[in-house]
């Protein structure tokens, strides 16, 4: 006999009232009409945009604080990576959508925002609390922003959103947590096996071969010639980076870098060794977050050129220098940028160190049938 809390699970539900759409609908309100003056035609598209940008940046903030809850634990379940991965590339599609809807708000004019701009002050996309939110989930950090109006960024929310942000500031972000996964890595000490050891001779012969194919060539001049040494770089440039410690935590210090020692070297025996089977969810991983960091740059940068070309040199409707102010984000925000990095220090795979077969066969789930 069903009872009556199986009668209420299983009632039926009309599509209107399951999505809310009266209290959806009813929610855009021009604010040209609201002070009496003749309706701006173009101000409900701007409405509805920015409104779409909100319900898109709660999902968002949804995926990440479930990936969240998966990996920030001491010993992450190997089914977490790849749900982080399908999260992490529910995201990158949003953001492409998010990227393709400035699209339709150029469709407005800059005559035709000006219809309605001077109704918004001082309400501003950077009083946008859950895209806040989003950064802050990411990794981004107070101290690496660019700032608004040299005030802090959450100055324009109310005590209970401030303190919310405060909050998610203390506690482990995406980038922290992603970091604490990559420094447990095994394998990069394994019995004789160092890795670095094993990867500082590669990169010796590596840089060796080239370096004496540019000098010995007969097609370049010998300024070329000079300018791909240069390009070739050595040990003692970026690839400083991953073979003295010492010098990593000097450009950590100095703001230049922010993803540990150990995560980064982590992140290079991943991204050198990603055709191993147990490594190809990792690989994923880091990739997923590379292509999510680029997703979020081009929205900004496209965010930025939108308003260039609707306002100009004109200060944003919160105050901001506007397109300046958003340009210097675009370029500043990168969080996962030391992921992006570790291309820089890769090698060829033909020059990559052989692995003992004990490492070889843990790498590819080999197990014994004895």
């Amino acid at each position: 006999m069903a009872t009556p809390s199986d009668d209420k699970k299983y009632s039926s539900i009309h599509y209107n009232s399951y999505l809310q759409l009266d209290k959806l609908l009813d929610a855009q309100s021009l604010r040209s009409v609201e002070v009496g003056d003749k309706p701006a035609h173009d101000e409900m598209l701007f409405i509805i945009t920015h409104q779409v940008y909100e319900l898109w940046f709660k999902q968002i903030n949804y995926e990440l604080k479930a990936i969240l809850k998966d990996f920030n634990a001491d010993r992450v379940n190997e089914k977490n990576i790849g749900i982080a991965v399908s999260g992490i590339h529910r995201i990158v599609e949003i953001l492409k959508v998010l990227i393709q809807q400035i699209g339709v708000l150029e469709t407005m004019t800059p005559l035709d925002f000006l219809d309605f701009r001077n109704y918004l002050f001082p309400a501003s996309g950077f009083q946008s609390f859950q895209f806040r939110e989003f950064e802050v989930l990411l990794g981004l950090k107070e101290e690496n922003r660019h700032t608004y109006n040299n005030k802090p960024y959450h100055v324009v929310f109310d005590d209970k959103k401030k303190h919310i942000l405060e909050e998610l500031e203390h506690n482990v972000s995406l980038f922290e947590a992603v970091e604490a996964w990559l420094e447990r890595t095994p394998f990069l000490n394994f019995s004789d096996f160092d890795f670095l050891v094993y990867y500082k001779k590669a990169l010796d012969s590596m840089l060796l071969r080239e370096k004496q194919a540019i000098e010995q060539t007969d097609v370049l001049s010998q300024e070329f010639k000079e300018m791909r040494l240069r390009m070739l770089g050595d040990t003692k440039t970026y690839f400083a980076t991953i073979l003295d410690e010492n010098h990593h935590n000097n450009l950590i210090k100095e703001g230049k870098i922010h993803l540990s020692y150990k995560a980064t070297v982590a992140a290079l025996f991943i991204s050198l060794y990603r055709d191993e089977p147990i490594l190809h969810l990792p690989f994923k991983l880091l990739s997923s977050l590379v292509e999510m960091d680029d997703h979020i740059t081009t929205w900004r940068y496209r965010h930025a050129q939108m308003v260039m070309r609707m306002l100009g040199k004109k200060v944003g409707t919160g105050g901001s220098s506007g397109h300046e102010y958003l340009s210097e984000t675009a370029s500043r925000h990168h969080i996962y940028r030391d992921l992006h990095n570790v291309s820089t220090l890769l090698i060829p795979r033909s020059d990559l160190p052989e692995l003992p077969a004990e490492l070889r066969n843990r790498l590819g789930f080999v197990y014994s049938m004895s």
